[in-house]
């Protein structure tokens, strides 16, 4: 648990040091500087537009899906293309980050989803699209976890890394709100294709920020070589995983099409392990793995992309397909889920210290099954509805519960290593999304005897399947309650510190 209470030390710009040499000990962590105020707010733009795209394109899918005629099955990969190519590569995305650089891997991956926005933006066709949409997901795999070491590296443990992560969790609650109202206005009164164009200039003036904000000299890289086979294989199998959940509503979760994606993933998997054991610098060493701060961290992030992910698409598509509502009173409607989870990013770190991480965790969580569970309650109609305290209880416990996972999981870990450490926490993220995504419309659908057309995402099933599946969020956020009752964190500073 937090329990400094010393002042922290004055930020100062940040110099990245090196990775230990393979081998060797890390050595011990001692106060360091932070990146300046423009900088960590250059760091912090990169995680908004991240979360602004997701969220942006969820109020969008119907509009996208009349215009350029998707079927109903086809439409689905406006989401699945970007969560294969971005949940597939986080990892090594992280890894690369660690090795070539964090600031070079982070003006990359601005500048591949800045061009696959434009791409997007101007698609006339649906293959165009959902091409420029996994090039959006390559570059946000090399942006997130980037940003989230550059953080991490740049921060010691204790309440200025605390403080850093709940400004990053802040801002991408914030990307959300902004992707759910600003998707709806764009949608309203000009076209989808904004949602893409509007990351554009953002995106170009942030690149050219880079060199300016977080420096031009010659960035210190890790002593390691890259592992390609384990980068590979373990890429593989993330994105043939992505793939089979996000294809289990269209072709069945016992189809050929969806097995098959499962076995591929579950050799690349094994694959993975045995080259691991062999290589003499691994993409992943097993006594990172080892660490329970790390497995913890990574299981809470898992369900909470479950909930939330599967929570924001049924309650877009409820609102748009069983209520009726207009893409903008969508985005408003789901608006203070955001608002609220901005809030929890700021005082978040004030929290986490008075009551200790694993008590914030349990509240967090606890309090995202609470609301889940009161949008089971959703009315088939007009009138009164828990809606509005039900997404904000979600809001706050979704993002308290990002919040501390990351500075959970970064605890015990040498900067040599923060960037996996980011790649993993995010892919973590991203399966959950995947599967939440998945599974909780195909329950939806499922329960439902509307006989509802099915939809983007595989169908809503009218507000007595929408009830289901927010019944089902509540269960993974009641598991991460368990998780954090569980977690039993260690204190900052104490123990080993896990690098080459």
């Amino acid at each position: 648990m937090l329990t400094e209470t010393r002042a922290a030390p004055a930020v100062h710009p940040q110099t990245i040091s090196p990775g230990p040499a393979p081998g060797s000990q890390p050595a011990p962590a001692g106060p360091a500087p932070g990146p300046s105020g423009p900088a960590l707010a250059l760091i912090l733009t990169a995680a908004f537009m991240v979360v602004l795209d997701f969220s942006i394109v969820n109020v969008a899918l119907p509009s996208i899906q009349r215009e350029l005629g998707f079927p109903a099955t086809a439409a689905a990969w406006i989401v699945t293309g970007y969560a294969i190519a971005f949940g597939g590569l986080l990892i090594l995305g992280g890894r690369a980050a660690d090795l070539f650089g964090r600031r070079r891997m982070f003006a990359a991956g601005l500048l591949l989803f800045t061009a696959a926005s434009l791409a997007g933006g101007l698609a006339r066709d649906p293959v165009l699209l959902v091409s420029a949409r996994m090039l959006q997901g390559g570059g946000a795999a090399m942006v997130a976890p980037a940003a989230l070491s550059l953080i991490t590296t740049g921060f010691p443990e204790g309440p200025q890394r605390t403080r850093a992560l709940g400004m990053y969790g802040a801002t991408s609650s914030l990307g959300f709100v902004a992707g759910q109202v600003l998707g709806g206005v764009l949608v309203e009164y000009t076209s989808w294709r904004a949602v893409f164009l509007v990351n554009v200039p953002v995106g170009l003036v942030a690149v050219a920020l880079v060199p300016r904000l977080l420096g031009r000299g010659r960035e210190a890289r890790a002593r390691r070589r890259l592992d390609v086979a384990g980068a590979l294989l373990i890429t593989g199998a993330v994105a043939a995983l992505v793939f089979a959940v996000s294809q289990a509503n269209a072709a069945g979760w016992a189809s050929p099409v969806v097995l098959a994606a499962a076995a591929a993933a579950v050799a690349a998997a094994v694959g993975f392990l045995a080259v691991e054991a062999r290589h003499p610098d691994p993409l992943i060493r097993p006594g990172l793995l080892r660490l329970p701060s790390l497995r913890k961290g990574y299981s809470l992030v898992g369900l909470l992309g479950v909930w939330n992910a599967g929570e924001m698409l049924v309650l877009s598509l409820y609102l748009q397909d069983v209520l009726r509502e207009s893409p903008l009173v969508t985005g408003l409607a789901i608006a203070p889920q955001g608002i609220v989870g901005i809030i929890a990013g700021v005082f978040g770190a004030r929290l986490a210290g008075r009551f200790g991480l694993r008590r914030l965790l349990v509240l967090t969580t606890a309090a995202a099954a609470i609301g889940l569970l009161m949008l089971t309650q959703l009315p088939a109609s007009g009138g009164y509805s828990p809606l509005l305290a039900a997404v904000m209880l979600v809001g706050f416990g979704s993002a308290g519960t990002a919040f501390g996972s990351m500075v959970m999981a970064s605890r015990g870990v040498a900067n040599a290593d923060q960037g996996l450490v980011g790649g993993v926490m995010n892919t973590g993220r991203q399966l959950g999304a995947a599967v939440g995504a998945a599974l909780l419309p195909a329950i939806a659908l499922a329960v439902s005897h509307s006989g509802a057309v099915a939809t983007a995402s595989g169908g809503s099933g009218g507000a007595e399947g929408d009830r289901a599946a927010m019944l089902a969020g509540a269960v993974a956020a009641a598991l991460a309650t368990a998780v954090a009752w569980r977690a039993g964190t260690a204190r900052p500073g104490r123990g080993r510190r896990h690098g080459a």
